[in-house]
């Protein structure tokens, strides 16, 4: 059997800062689908959006807002990421340091997100 990740959920508080953070800061594309839910396309995968305490069934069994760690991989160089971050006033948690990636080590910086989430940014190190 051979498996990817085509999408996740992420529980959220406010579905407007959500959006607004992960299209702002992170480029991710907003998509409307199925009743009006919405979600964050990145590559080929996506993020389907659930509104707290009005989740979509089925969902687990405790849905919890700022409970993620998300890692996202980046062409763009770690010290361009981090230069436009600070930029648009978002404060880098930790970082750069080095990590171990699904395929091989990777570099990254981390953040939080409007709901505590923590977002990792990483670059593949050859």
């Amino acid at each position: 059997m051979n498996l990817h990740i085509d999408h996740l959920v992420l529980t959220v508080r406010d579905l407007d800062a959500a959006i607004h953070f992960y299209n702002s800061v992170l480029g991710m594309q907003v998509v409307e689908f199925s009743g009006g839910r919405k979600a964050l396309k990145f590559g080929r995968q996506k993020m389907n959006l659930h509104q707290y305490g009005k989740e979509f069934t089925p969902h687990a069994s405790q849905p919890t807002p700022g409970s993620m760690d998300l890692c996202f991989l980046t062409d763009l160089p770690i010290a361009t990421v981090t230069a436009r971050l600070k930029d648009i006033g978002v404060e880098i948690e930790a970082g750069p340091v080095p990590r171990s990636g699904a395929a091989g080590p990777i570099q990254s910086i981390y953040f939080r997100e409007p709901d505590g989430n923590l977002i990792e940014i990483a670059n593949a190190v050859s």
